[in-house]
């Protein structure tokens, strides 16, 4: 994205590129802030939907010390600010996934119900992309995804993430402590 503000003599030019995507993009979000790993977390998968179509999704995800979550929903570039199908589905996969790992690896002796959702989301910097034939939103803005795609990306966190703490088991402990 090119922005050129013409209002001063000579115009000032501004050019935001991410040649690492969203990857990059959540480094750009978390600059200034201690992280808890040192790259963001970052996978993509496709699949095919009942119509005929596919569905591209992107997740890039790190966390910071603060409390506050920052997360950055997309469907076909444009930003879904009031959030879908495609953010909740993200939402209750992370969560979910994160108690099924820190249960396995038997980080929770204290806490017998696991992880709520305000828990595993504070300090977490994301960005959700999907992309789809198709979409449907709600409202003129687009401000909501309402395509029926929760499942999938549901399906893709728990794949993912599973495996990204898996073979990173160091981060997964970090990110379980923390919350």
């Amino acid at each position: 994205i090119s922005l050129t503000d013409e209002r001063t003599d000579p115009p000032k030019n501004h050019e935001f590129n991410y040649k690492g995507g969203i990857a990059e993009f959540i480094a750009h979000l978390n600059r200034g802030k201690q992280v808890l790993h040192d790259k963001p977390i970052y996978f993509e998968g496709e699949r095919d939907l009942p119509n005929g179509g596919k569905l591209g999704m992107e997740v890039a995800l790190q966390y910071n010390d603060s409390y506050s979550e920052t997360v950055f929903s997309f469907a076909n570039n444009i930003n879904t600010v009031d959030g879908g199908t495609h953010l909740s589905g993200f939402r209750s996969a992370l969560t979910r996934t994160i108690n099924a790992c820190g249960t396995a690896a038997q980080l929770f002796k204290d806490h017998k119900e696991g992880l709520t959702g305000d828990d595993v989301r504070e300090g977490l910097t994301a960005v959700i992309s999907v992309k789809l034939p198709q979409p449907q939103f709600e409202g003129q803005t687009k401000g909501k995804l309402n395509s029926d795609i929760q499942g999938f990306v549901v399906q893709l966190i728990n794949e993912r993430l599973t495996e990204f703490f898996d073979k990173n088991p160091s981060v997964m402990k970090k990110i379980v402590s923390k919350a």
